[in-house]
């Protein structure tokens, strides 16, 4: 089985799009991302409010 569905590639891709362009932004202090690895991050949590199908995060 997949680990990560559709919606959730979509969602990283377009979020490593935004970074690589400097437009995307993190949540509450708004500063631009560079981090790829943060790109990712903000790209799964996306897909995990609209509904997609992620895995849980690890704590």
């Amino acid at each position: 089985m997949a680990k990560y569905g559709k919606k959730a590639a979509a969602k990283v891709k377009k979020a490593m799009h935004e970074r690589k362009q400097g437009t995307l932004k993190s949540g509450r202090s708004g500063k631009k991302v560079k981090s790829r690895k943060q790109a990712i991050a903000i790209g799964l949590s996306e897909a995990r409010r609209a509904g997609g199908k992620v895995p849980r995060k690890k704590k």
